[in-house]
């Protein structure tokens, strides 16, 4: 995945907020996996730096966002429109074979531009990071998707 930055576009570093004990752990269990599935790169240096935001699932798990909304700001709309479901499967009537696809992990098989990977930096209570693949939350991923 590219991202699209703005040319005017100027690096914004967060303010680190404060998570409780439960989320804390709940970020380390996370980070831990996405390290072992090599989908995220330590990094020491980070021009932009996100905020990690923990959300509850009716389940009582955790599941772990990044605040990207400083990112998506300077990342202009992607003008291409995503074609709509219903075209899609009316244009695939008639056909002799169909292939589904199981998107396990979604965006997560997708990587990241190398270059601009580092634009996705989040922070933890240890140390920052950012995604060598596409993370879910930044703006115009739907359409790489």
């Amino acid at each position: 995945h590219k991202l699209s930055l703005s040319p005017n576009a100027k690096p914004v570093s967060q303010r680190k907020r404060k998570l409780g004990e439960e989320r804390r752990k709940a970020v380390d269990k996370e980070v831990r996996k996405l390290k072992e599935a090599r989908f995220i790169t330590e990094i020491e240096y980070p021009t932009w730096l996100a905020n990690v935001v923990m959300v509850k699932k009716a389940n009582g798990k955790w599941r772990m966002c990044v605040d990207f909304t400083d990112l998506n700001k300077a990342c202009p709309k992607d003008p291409y429109p995503l074609p709509s479901i219903d075209r899609l499967i009316d244009g695939e009537s008639g056909c002799r074979t169909l292939s589904f696809i199981d998107a396990y992990s979604d965006y997560n098989q997708i990587k990241m531009n190398p270059t601009e990977a580092p634009m996705t930096s989040f922070m933890t209570n240890t140390c920052n990071y950012y995604y060598d693949v596409m993370p879910f939350g930044l703006k115009n991923v739907g359409a790489t998707y």
